[in-house]
Protein backbone atom coordinates (compact mmCIF):
# COMPACT_ATOMS: atom_id res chain seq x y z
CA UNK A 1 0.00 0.00 0.00
CA UNK A 2 1.49 3.39 -0.93
CA UNK A 3 0.77 6.77 0.24
CA UNK A 4 -2.20 7.58 -2.59
CA UNK A 5 -3.40 4.35 -1.45
CA UNK A 6 -4.15 5.37 2.34
CA UNK A 7 -5.13 8.66 1.54
CA UNK A 8 -7.70 6.69 -0.37
CA UNK A 9 -9.10 4.72 1.98
CA UNK A 10 -8.73 7.01 4.79
CA UNK A 11 -11.03 9.17 3.05
CA UNK A 12 -13.67 6.25 2.34
CA UNK A 13 -13.28 4.91 5.65
CA UNK A 14 -13.63 8.26 7.31
CA UNK A 15 -16.03 9.84 5.03
CA UNK A 16 -13.91 13.12 4.08
CA UNK A 17 -12.48 13.97 0.71
CA UNK A 18 -8.99 13.10 -0.52
CA UNK A 19 -7.77 16.32 -0.09
CA UNK A 20 -8.64 16.43 4.05
CA UNK A 21 -7.37 12.80 4.15
CA UNK A 22 -4.42 13.64 1.87
CA UNK A 23 -3.86 16.69 4.60
CA UNK A 24 -4.68 13.92 7.66
CA UNK A 25 -1.96 12.00 6.12
CA UNK A 26 0.38 14.18 5.50
CA UNK A 27 0.38 16.13 8.83
CA UNK A 28 0.85 12.39 10.86
CA UNK A 29 3.95 11.36 8.98
CA UNK A 30 5.43 14.98 9.33
CA UNK A 31 4.56 14.52 13.16
CA UNK A 32 6.19 11.56 13.03
CA UNK A 33 8.98 12.70 11.27
CA UNK A 34 9.64 15.85 13.23
CA UNK A 35 9.69 13.71 16.67
CA UNK A 36 12.02 11.01 15.21
CA UNK A 37 14.58 13.81 14.30
CA UNK A 38 13.43 16.79 16.43
CA UNK A 39 12.69 14.62 19.59
CA UNK A 40 14.21 11.74 21.52
CA UNK A 41 14.11 9.57 18.33
CA UNK A 42 11.56 7.16 19.42
CA UNK A 43 7.75 7.25 17.92
CA UNK A 44 5.97 4.40 19.70
CA UNK A 45 2.32 3.58 18.52
CA UNK A 46 0.69 1.13 20.90
CA UNK A 47 -0.81 -1.72 18.33
CA UNK A 48 1.05 -1.21 15.63
CA UNK A 49 4.69 0.13 15.93
CA UNK A 50 7.59 1.96 16.50
CA UNK A 51 9.80 4.22 14.30
CA UNK A 52 13.19 5.06 16.09
CA UNK A 53 16.98 5.43 14.81
CA UNK A 54 19.67 3.19 14.71
CA UNK A 55 23.15 4.43 14.31
CA UNK A 56 25.06 2.80 11.18
CA UNK A 57 28.69 2.25 11.96
CA UNK A 58 31.38 2.69 9.13
CA UNK A 59 32.12 0.20 6.75
CA UNK A 60 33.54 -0.67 3.50
CA UNK A 61 31.73 -1.05 0.45
CA UNK A 62 32.84 -1.30 -3.29
CA UNK A 63 31.42 0.85 -6.09
CA UNK A 64 29.56 -1.31 -8.83
CA UNK A 65 30.56 1.05 -11.39
CA UNK A 66 34.52 0.51 -10.91
CA UNK A 67 34.47 -2.41 -8.54
CA UNK A 68 37.29 0.11 -6.18
CA UNK A 69 36.98 -0.19 -2.32
CA UNK A 70 35.48 2.52 -0.81
CA UNK A 71 34.77 3.35 2.91
CA UNK A 72 31.01 4.68 3.45
CA UNK A 73 30.38 6.93 6.33
CA UNK A 74 28.90 6.05 9.41
CA UNK A 75 25.21 7.48 9.51
CA UNK A 76 21.72 6.91 11.52
CA UNK A 77 18.97 5.79 9.58
CA UNK A 78 15.40 5.33 10.70
CA UNK A 79 13.76 1.82 11.34
CA UNK A 80 10.21 0.72 11.87
CA UNK A 81 9.54 -2.34 13.97
CA UNK A 82 6.15 -3.42 13.68
CA UNK A 83 4.22 -5.01 16.56
CA UNK A 84 3.75 -9.30 16.56
CA UNK A 85 -0.16 -9.03 16.25
CA UNK A 86 0.67 -6.58 13.10
CA UNK A 87 2.92 -8.94 11.71
CA UNK A 88 0.50 -12.10 12.09
CA UNK A 89 -2.29 -10.14 10.58
CA UNK A 90 0.08 -9.75 7.42
CA UNK A 91 0.28 -12.89 6.97
CA UNK A 92 -2.56 -14.17 7.47
CA UNK A 93 -4.38 -15.95 4.55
Amino acid sequence: MNKTQIVSALAEKAGISKVDAANYVNTIFGVIADNIVEGDGLVAIPDFGRFSIKHVAERQGVNPSTGEKITIEARDKVVFKAVSYTHLRAHET
